[in-house]
């Protein structure tokens, strides 16, 4: 199988390659945070280019990939068992740390969460897109179905149980609320939907999605810049610690759950593993904002762990290449 990135090796090896390949995602988010810091980008720009991102730009390319896959050809119970069991593993060993320091349910949730869910949506899927090529679309949606529906869920059920409520009907109602109306979710269901009925995309709607969808990945990541710009620096100790538990030992957790556990195919594996080697994603802050749960942790370890990302990421990536002895 030949990789996105490695037609182009050269001397200086594999990782220098993914390295450069990576960088200019990772110089669109720097100048988002540039454009944030200087505030050319205000706080209230950087919202609503987020929500131009997440309800139109990237659901149109997410509907757009999932239109043009069957259910048949992406659903892989090895591939969603595997991540989850090594994403989960990650999620309890964060969990058990945190409540060896005495923290609460609710705060236990939150740190997990930063543990265990990478930023796939808006840095995941157009990266891995460009680095393994469209192959990898089927992969990295199974890994943000598990994302969404799996922990967005759990986090929400924890929170809620913490503060007293237990599993009742109302927090059932609001994590189903939650997966209803969040359109990373609609737009995979829609577009698989699409495929399922063999309904061909008429041309001027394809143009539509690819040129609406074309600015996911730019927005994406200029908005993750411009967010970060904002991120606290506060509880340096714990934010470091909660990234290296993201872009350590979740990528690690999940090579042995897809590698030896339940073996994928390398490709697959591959990809995989690259995602859970992703920075934590801008939601969980969102989550913790929204609970009044631990905001300012989160803020600083989706800062440390972005930054950090630029060199873990290809390391990740390079390490894996070469375990499973790919081209």
């Amino acid at each position: 199988m030949i990789y996105a990135f490695a037609s182009q090796r050269d001397s200086t090896g594999p990782m220098i390659d993914i390295f450069f390949r990576t960088l200019p995602f990772f110089a669109i988010i720097g100048l988002g945070y540039g454009a944030g810091r200087t505030r050319f980008f205000n706080a209230e720009a950087t919202a609503y280019l987020t929500k131009f991102v997440f309800y139109f730009a990237l659901s149109a390319m997410i509907f757009r990939f999932s239109a043009n896959l069957s259910f048949a050809e992406i659903f892989d119970p090895r591939l969603i068992i595997g991540y989850l069991a090594g994403t989960m593993a990650v999620y309890l060993l964060v969990t058990l740390v945190a409540t060896l320091r005495g923290l609460d349910m609710q705060t236990a949730a939150v740190e997990a969460q930063c543990g265990a869910i990478g930023n796939v949506g808006f840095l995941g899927l157009p990266m891995m897109v460009i680095l393994f090529g469209e192959a990898s679309i089927g992969p990295m949606m199974l890994v943000l179905s598990v994302d969404l529906v799996v922990f967005s869920s759990l986090i929400v059920i924890l929170i809620n149980a913490g503060r007293g409520s237990g599993l009742t009907v109302a927090t059932f109602r609001l994590v189903a609320a939650g997966l209803v109306k969040n359109p990373m979710i609609v737009s995979i269901c829609c577009g698989l939907s699409w495929s399922a009925l063999a309904l061909p995309i008429p041309a001027p709607v394809n143009e539509f999605l690819t040129i609406l969808g074309g600015a996911a990945t730019p927005g994406a990541l200029f908005a993750i810049g411009a967010s970060l710009a904002a991120a606290s620096a506060e509880r340096v100790q714990i934010a470091v610690w909660l990234s290296v538990a993201k872009l350590v030992g979740h990528p690690l957790l999940v090579a042995v759950g897809v590698l030896w556990l339940l073996p994928l195919e390398p490709y697959a594996a591959t990809v995989v593993i690259a995602a859970a080697a992703l920075p934590v994603a801008g939601n969980v802050y969102m989550l913790a904002q929204h609970y009044g749960v631990a905001p300012q942790r989160v803020s600083a370890t989706i800062l440390f762990s972005t930054m950090a990302s630029i060199v873990t990421v290809p390391l990740v990536i390079s390490w894996v290449a070469a375990l499973v002895a790919l081209p």
